[in-house]
């Protein structure tokens, strides 16, 4: 439930459906004017008790919006009244609420700041002889989480992954419409997490820089993995989005380290396939100069996966604003980092319109709302991240582990052959 206007909950619903395409029920505490001046108390009432009327849900998630943060609403004292007035009922619904104001920080803060907030509500101080991990997986696709349950499942890894939208936001065709889809990480699996040997998250920024730079009560900067770390003593590890060679093997070594296991033959073959294409490619992509923009761990990976196939990214942009994108680059990058290379944070599309002018690059890689740029300056798109409302199959897009990364190499490969052959007065037929 969205703890706003309607305006609100029918904006996000409708961006949700528009890249995942699948079915989004959001509740919304339907905000008026003589809310706004009151406050929702009796609106967040309704809302809660039509939800579980309707739904018969064991969690309620609950964020609020611009309109709740500007009248300064305490939506967590309105969770805790809710549960004093109905105290004596069974079954009630765990309630999880995030702060998300959308005029601070981006849709990746606002990510972040819910799988922190699930976690700090559920996760339960039980036995710490936990033989099992935590993945905190990042906004990555739906295919990419059943690609990493797949991973951790040959290495034998009991895992808590978290969040899993998987099916929830990429379902099979249903014969009768269902209020709640199956599957999701369990609230059992989230319990457990305190009691976890290990959690694991994928990106280096996530949500450290807090909120436009700020830190406070209601404004923290904690990731889940932090948290658990803090809290009941289950270690933290960082890597990168594994996209391409380099990043995916920092990750399988870490699960290799995890497992006792050596990295399982499959996975090797992969390996060798990816490198195998990069030699076959190398000639399409060498020295292309790329502008690569998204949240923050994302731009981080690909421009990693684009500095390892030859691919010069020449600016790196993001809406981001954790202070932390270039020396992020600058570590990961390593040798690789092109020393004439932009990096922007808090930056706007017309801001990096206005750059690309300048920079004269060849091709984009990143969501569609790059469209009208690339579009305009008449260079290739290679869509990937979040949103995608122009295209379909963002829920199946995998980018992550040795065949994300042939996938992806792929569709940047043919995206510039096919721009190629578009603008040749001869039309090539061999490349």
């Amino acid at each position: 439930m969205l703890h706003g206007s309607q305006g609100c909950a029918t904006y996000i619903r409708r961006y949700l459906i528009s890249h995942f395409r699948e079915p989004v029920d959001i509740a919304s505490s339907n905000f008026s004017e003589e809310t706004t001046i009151f406050g929702g108390n009796r609106n967040f009432n309704t809302g809660i008790d039509n939800i579980i009327r309707q739904y018969h849900p064991a969690v309620i998630a609950i964020a609020s919006t611009c309109l709740s943060e500007t009248i300064g609403e305490d939506v967590q004292r309105l969770i805790n009244e809710y549960k004093t007035i109905h105290a004596g009922e069974k079954d009630l619904p765990a309630m999880i609420y995030a702060s998300t104001p959308s005029y601070s920080g981006t849709h990746y803060d606002g990510f972040h700041e819910a799988v922190c907030a699930a976690v700090k509500s559920l996760a339960y101080a039980g036995d710490k002889t936990g033989k099992h991990i935590n993945l905190f997986g990042n906004f990555i696709s739906p295919e990419d989480i059943r690609h990493l349950k797949e991973i951790t499942g040959d290495f034998g890894i009991d895992t808590v992954l978290f969040p899993d939208y998987s099916q929830t936001l990429d379902s099979v065709s249903w014969d009768a419409y269902r209020r709640i889809p199956e599957g999701g990480t369990s609230i059992a699996g989230l319990k457990r997490s305190a009691s976890a040997m290990l959690s694991v998250e994928l990106g280096y920024i996530l949500n450290s820089g807090g909120r436009n730079g700020a830190v406070g009560e209601n404004n923290q900067s904690e990731s889940a993995g932090e948290y658990l770390q803090k809290q009941f003593d289950v270690p933290c590890r960082k890597t990168g989005l594994p996209v391409g060679v380099n990043e995916t093997d920092r990750f399988f070594d870490l699960l290799s380290s995890v497992s006792g296991k050596a990295v399982p033959e499959k996975y090797r073959e992969q390996r060798g396939r990816l490198i195998d294409l990069y030699i076959d490619g190398h000639k399409y992509v060498s020295c292309k100069r790329a502008v690569i923009y998204g949240e923050e761990d994302l731009v981080v990976a690909l421009a990693a996966f684009a500095a390892e196939t030859g691919i010069r990214p020449v600016l790196c942009a993001s809406g981001g604003e954790s202070g932390k994108l270039k020396d992020t680059l600058r570590n990961v990058l390593g040798d690789l980092y092109p020393p004439d290379i932009i990096v922007g944070q808090g930056m706007s599309f017309e801001r990096m319109e206005s750059l690309m002018t300048e920079l004269k690059p060849d091709l984009m890689i990143g969501n569609s709302k790059g469209y009208y740029i690339a579009r305009k300056m008449d260079i290739p798109l290679v869509r990937t991240g979040f949103p995608i409302h122009d295209r379909i199959g963002a829920a199946h897009a995998r980018i992550l582990g040795y065949e994300g990364a042939i996938l992806l190499f792929e569709q940047i490969v043919n995206t510039i052959l096919e721009d190629k052959q578009r603008k040749s007065p001869v039309g090539y037929k061999y490349m």
